[in-house]
């Protein structure tokens, strides 16, 4: 794969996606419909997935889309893929609370090497450029002109006062008696893949996720943490955290700045 090809078309196909989702999201209604796993889908979802899936399919044509919202993708398999979360947090879309993604990310064996997590309603845009190193561009943004970006890096902890951040809208019991295990200054919630970016950027030390995920749902906001400096790994054995499983289903996890000394999960 040629990253100086790959990366300005991910980015744009977020950017083209993030468009869409927003005009959705700015009108006075729309409908919310469920799945077969009864999470919630909305126009805004099928949308940016029509996007991206197609502008993937056209520019690499020989390389698998693995994408949420096409059910025929997840049975797939290859040793490099694409794979797309198009709106990412569509709870928080449904709530018009604005923490909602679009995610992009190229997996090679096993790793999500490149990715683009884009927050069209909080403008901010964040990705791998095409060394592998995670930027912040400032909008605002043009579809086909990379903009000024800035060099993203993990923060140095302070185990004595961890900065933590958690999910919004899957916060459980199980997650608040993990990160009880911490010295913490504070905590914060987000929603979607954002919750990497702010590691990434430093704004946070750890994120633990005790939950249901799939693929989609982290492979970018992790290509953005490792090409940051940062680290993702499971949760039960701090083993490497790796992409292309079975269904694409995710374990539990942990992504965190290195230097975070682990607590034990028992």
């Amino acid at each position: 794969m040629d990253f100086n090809v790959a990366i300005p078309v991910m980015r744009s196909l977020a950017l083209r996606a993030g468009d869409a989702i927003m005009e959705i999201y700015n009108s006075d209604d729309f409908e919310v419909r469920s799945k077969s796993d009864e999470s919630p889908v909305t126009a805004a979802d099928e949308a940016a997935d029509a996007i991206i899936a197609s502008g993937l399919a056209q520019a690499f044509p020989d390389t698998l889309c693995v994408t949420e919202e096409q059910a025929g993708t997840h049975a797939q398999t290859d040793e490099t893929f694409f794979i797309v979360d198009p709106l990412d947090g569509t709870k928080e879309f449904i709530k018009r609370r604005g923490d909602f993604t679009v995610n992009i990310a190229f997996v090679s064996n096993g790793v999500p090497v490149r990715g683009v997590v884009y927050a069209p309603a909080r403008g901010r845009l964040f990705y791998t450029d095409a060394e592998g190193h995670s930027v912040e561009e400032m909008g605002p943004f043009e579809k086909d002109v990379i903009g000024e970006t800035q060099a993203m890096s993990v923060s140095t902890p302070d185990n004595a006062a961890l900065m933590v951040v958690a999910s919004k809208s899957h916060r459980d019991a199980a997650t608040d008696e993990y990160i009880a295990k911490y010295d913490t200054k504070d905590m914060t919630s987000a929603g979607s893949s954002l919750k990497f970016c702010l590691v990434a950027t430093g704004e946070a030390d750890l994120y633990p996720r005790l939950g249901r995920t799939m693929e989609w749902d982290t492979a970018a906001g992790d290509a953005v943490l490792r090409g940051a400096g940062g680290h993702m790994v499971r949760f039960e054995d701090h083993t490497p955290f790796t992409y292309g499983k079975v269904n694409y289903e995710n374990p539990f996890f942990i992504a965190f700045a290195p230097g975070v000394a682990l607590k034990d999960p028992s």
